[in-house]
């Protein structure tokens, strides 16, 4: 028997689906969970597919997310849009401000959206790549749990804090990136350790403080950021924007609350959207038009633009399907058989 599974991604959101209803999400939370584990699978990003199925249903077994919230809308300024989450999983939230902060982008120009109160375990870029598809620039910013170091020391204070930007292209894929301000995003050393892989050892340190290129030794100490200094600076902005400016909780306060459950981090999101129509008016498509040379100025010296790897596994997936870990799979079974 083979130790991979060939799968369409319909037959992925089936199986995302049925797992996320058996671990007892209500069907709103299931459908906008399960499209970013498709998302993950079909971008050729593992960490961020099937393999959160296991990451979901801990959170909900452990009492960390709850999974029938139904997220509230409110508009406390004419440029803001807020969702409080109920303490329900993000996607939910994202998709009952999506309309809202579309619109007040478009009728002021700029928008933000801050989603409170939300479980969030899934990679940003499906959400800007959401906004892009509506014609917007987009960004978005949210901490997690206290699992990273700053530069120069070695104990946790920030979380992964992801950092995803969105830009509409005409004709062609958007321009959207997403990455940590750590070294790696942390379902990646997750896999490693699954798989019984070293890491490098820049990756993090041991809970003593040392170097290590064992995944269990990285997962119990602190991982690095990236970039030294520059991606301590950039996780800091994070925290203190995705934080306190929303009302909502540092990575630190997300793992006190978490109450040693190991359950997703709990917190906000803040995504801002801006039309360009709304510096350029007529003139906005022209000037995105002339963006395109600073694209073309990288693919000109063979350099690999941002985010076109996961496009060109899209191409793939969605013409053949993509191919999942029998191991995982099982696992998922696993911990699921015994629920309704």
């Amino acid at each position: 028997m083979s130790d991979t599974v060939r799968m369409t991604l319909a037959e992925v959101r089936d199986y995302a689906r049925a797992t996320l209803t058996r671990v007892g999400l209500s069907p709103a939370h299931v459908a906008a969970v399960a499209e970013t584990m498709v998302a993950g699978e079909r971008d050729g990003c593992g960490s961020h597919g099937l393999y959160r199925l296991l990451v979901a249903a801990h959170s909900v077994a452990s009492g960390v997310v709850v999974p029938d919230a139904v997220p509230v809308l409110s508009r406390p300024k004419a440029g803001l849009v807020q969702v409080d989450g109920g303490g329900g999983f993000a996607q939910l939230a994202f998709e009952t401000g999506r309309p809202a902060l579309v619109e007040t982008a478009r009728a002021n120009g700029i928008a933000a959206l801050a989603l409170n109160d939300i479980v969030h375990f899934a990679a940003l870029w499906p959400e800007v790549e959401a906004l892009v598809a509506d014609g917007l620039v987009a960004l978005a910013f949210t901490p997690s749990h206290a699992w990273v170091a700053p530069a120069g020391g070695t104990k946790p204070l920030f979380g992964t804090n992801p950092i995803a930007f969105g830009w509409p292209r005409p004709g062609g894929t958007p321009f959207v990136f997403d990455f940590a301000t750590s070294m790696v995003a942390r379902g990646e050393i997750e896999l490693h350790r699954r798989a019984g892989k070293r890491v490098p050892t820049d990756w993090g340190h041991a809970p003593d403080g040392s170097e290590t290129d064992q995944a269990e030794a990285v997962l119990a100490g602190a991982m690095r950021t990236f970039g030294g200094h520059k991606g301590s600076a950039l996780a800091t902005m994070v925290e203190l924007i995705a934080g306190p400016l929303i009302g909502d909780l540092t990575s630190a306060e997300s793992i006190a609350a978490d109450r040693g459950r190991k359950g997703s981090p709990i917190g906000g999101e803040l995504i801002l959207a801006i039309d360009p129509a709304g510096f350029l008016g007529a003139a906005a498509a022209g000037h995105l038009t002339r963006a395109e040379a600073v694209f073309a100025g990288i693919e000109g010296q063979g350099a690999r633009l941002p985010g076109s790897r996961r496009h060109a596994a899209r191409m793939v997936s969605e013409r053949d399907g993509v191919v999942i870990s029998r191991a995982l799979l099982t696992d998922i079974d696993a911990v699921t058989k015994d629920l309704p």
